[in-house]
């Protein structure tokens, strides 16, 4: 999923990202939207589907992450969060109900309960403590959720979050006891808090033999592109990542052969696109050299062209995947992503 935190995926129009690149569902952000503009006024306006001109899903994340990030502007207690905004410093409460009913503002198509995510490291017993804390904000959530559902002419899923820092005991305890909900879908979180990349597949796989597979499985806020097969290898079937979109306005370009960084002094010249195996509109009529004249100059077109192409190549790569598994060929091509040592493809 593409991220949108304050319902925009920045350098691309909803047309670029819907018509041309084929985007079915895209994430934006509780905590971004709860502070600027508000989920009353979202609301007013229709919901995120209308304020945004939107045509298809969309995720909103639990805001957890981002509050949780507050260092020194919040405060944890069982019954919630309270914290105060980063961009004026109002105070405000999150609270397992509070963000349902704000994420329903939205018109949110999946919604994430309350969850809080530890920062790494942790100790046990601080992880502990955490992931319980998350076990009773989601059950107070769904709760919540299936009492709003009865009077909704609409239907929204509620994901609950699996936590329990890196340790994976905690993790399958907590996946576990999330099983009573009998939820639409199961995230995985506290994911890409620093922990070496590896110990993020391996809590992942924690889980993999408890989370029903039946049912959606989504973890948050992963990979690189070469990390996408590893996850679905582990029964993963959502994913989120900022990274092609904010590597991309960065210079830092992801290809079939090998990343491209594109302020270098070698593309100068360099008549090729981005990928000669890409399709995206960005490669069939830009060359590298005037995608490199672009980032120098600080032109907003290389943000949107850059974009598109990071984009498409991430979704590429899905589609890879979801072919492989159709055609039963997922083992060869994840042995050939692992052998290639370069970003999938």
């Amino acid at each position: 999923m593409p991220v949108g935190t304050q319902a925009t995926v920045k350098g691309l129009t909803q047309r670029d990202l819907a018509e041309d690149l084929g985007v079915k569902i895209l994430l934006a952000n509780t905590y971004h939207l709860y502070v600027r503009p508000g989920h009353e006024l979202i609301r007013q306006m229709g919901g995120l589907h209308r304020f945004m001109s939107w045509p298809n899903a969309i995720l909103t994340d639990s805001g957890g992450f981002q509050v949780f990030s507050l260092k020194g502007l919040r405060k944890i207690t069982d019954q919630g969060v309270v914290f105060r905004s980063h961009l004026n410093g109002d105070l405000h409460t999150f609270t397992p109900e509070s963000t349902v009913d704000a994420q329903l503002a939205y018109g949110s198509d999946i919604l994430m309960a309350l969850d809080e995510c530890p920062e790494y490291p942790v100790s046990h017993e601080y992880a502990r403590e955490s992931m319980h804390r998350t076990l009773r904000w989601a059950r107070q959530a769904s709760q919540y959720h299936r009492g709003r559902m009865a009077q909704s002419p609409t239907r929204h899923a509620l994901f609950p979050i699996v936590q329990g820092s890196m340790f994976p005991d905690l993790r399958r305890e907590c996946a576990t006891a999330l099983l009573d909900l009998e939820s639409d879908g199961y995230a995985i979180g506290g994911l890409s808090v620093g922990e070496p990349r590896p110990l993020s597949l391996e809590m992942v796989e924690a889980t993999e033999g408890i989370l029903p597979r039946t049912r959606p499985r989504y973890a948050m806020g992963v990979g690189m592109p070469e990390e996408l097969p590893e996850y679905v290898a582990r029964g993963v079937d959502m994913m989120d990542c900022v990274l092609p979109s904010r590597n991309a306005r960065n210079g830092y370009l992801f290809t079939s052969q090998g990343r491209v960084i594109i302020k270098h002094a070698r593309y100068r010249d360099d008549q090729r696109p981005i990928d000669e195996n890409c399709r995206c509109y960005t490669c069939r009529h830009y060359s590298r050299a005037y995608l490199r004249h672009l980032f120098l100059c600080g032109e907003i077109l290389y943000a949107s062209l850059a974009t598109r192409h990071n984009l498409q190549r991430y979704l590429d790569i899905m589609s890879e995947i979801r072919h492989a598994i159709i055609s039963f060929t997922f083992p060869e091509y994840w042995r050939c992503v692992r052998s290639a040592g370069i970003d999938a493809g």
